[in-house]
């Protein structure tokens, strides 16, 4: 089989598309390539629409702790305490048996028990909390002169919110914002390993180099190329939240715009 047609095959694998049979010997570079490439379209899904629902979340978290109201307030402190406060991988044990033990009695939690879904879930709760907290110290750091000169023009509500408050509290957050969206990325690695099952030897790209690390009794090959991978996906997190950091910063002077400064994440 050449190498073209190892992609034809295993290309779309992780999402039930082409060769269901797994190689069994004779492993090619290429194959492995293919294959843990295939396993991350599960890790960008998982990251991408854990990030895009996060982020609306974390913004009324935020909005929520920074709140007078302490029936507020305190579950938005609540919520960010609980899961800054445990291991992303014991969350993933916890809701896969809650959403097991849910389902029993409620058919509505049925979906929740698949990696698809239940494992998403989680991270985008996850992810909610920790951008939360980042952007309620955003909100913390917005400069009294900004919300006076709201005052000054009559803004008030809303469009004091979407008008002032909001794109300052972006601005301020963005750069610890990029990190936690690339750990989060990383993360993701969890979700199949985490109690959620993996169903027809469907994983996601860790998956998969286990896979080849175990059959070859060689992770010096699969595991580099994982890594690989992921810091092709790093690279391109930086690029494009840095086109938004650009535009967050377009009307400051060019040496007061903040450059992003990737600062990872090794203990969270």
């Amino acid at each position: 089989m050449s190498c073209w047609d190892t992609i034809t095959a295993y290309g779309l694998r992780s999402i039930g598309i082409g060769e269901q049979l797994l190689p069994r010997s004779d492993f090619t570079l290429c194959q492995q390539f293919t294959l843990i490439g295939s396993g991350m379209l599960w890790n960008i899904y998982f990251g991408f629409f854990a990030l895009v629902l996060g982020f609306f979340l974390a913004t009324a978290v935020a909005m929520g702790k920074a709140s007078n109201s302490f029936w507020v307030r305190k579950p938005s402190e609540w919520f960010i305490f609980a899961f800054r406060g445990s291991p992303l991988f014991i969350q993933f044990f916890f809701a896969y048996f809650l959403f097991l033990s849910l389902k029993a009695q409620v058919p509505f939690f049925t979906p929740l028990t698949s990696a698809a879904y239940g494992a998403l879930f989680v991270l985008f709760l996850n992810t909610s909390a920790y951008t939360g907290e980042i952007f309620y110290g955003a909100l913390q750091s917005i400069p009294k002169g900004d919300t006076e000169a709201a005052d000054a023009y009559g803004l008030s509500g809303f469009a004091r919110f979407r008008k002032i408050i909001w794109p300052t509290m972006l601005r301020l957050a963005w750069p610890a914002y990029t990190n936690e969206a690339i750990f989060l990325f990383h993360a993701t690695t969890l979700a199949f390993f985490g109690g959620f099952p993996i169903l027809k030897q469907r994983g996601d790209a860790l998956y998969y180099a286990n896979y080849f690390a175990d059959k070859t009794f060689n992770p010096f090959v699969p595991y580099p190329i994982l890594a690989g991978y992921f810091i092709l996906l790093t690279m391109v997190v930086i690029g494009i939240f840095g086109l938004v950091n650009t535009r967050l910063n377009r009307h400051l002077p060019q040496e007061r715009r903040k450059k992003l400064r990737i600062r990872p994440q090794i203990i969270r």
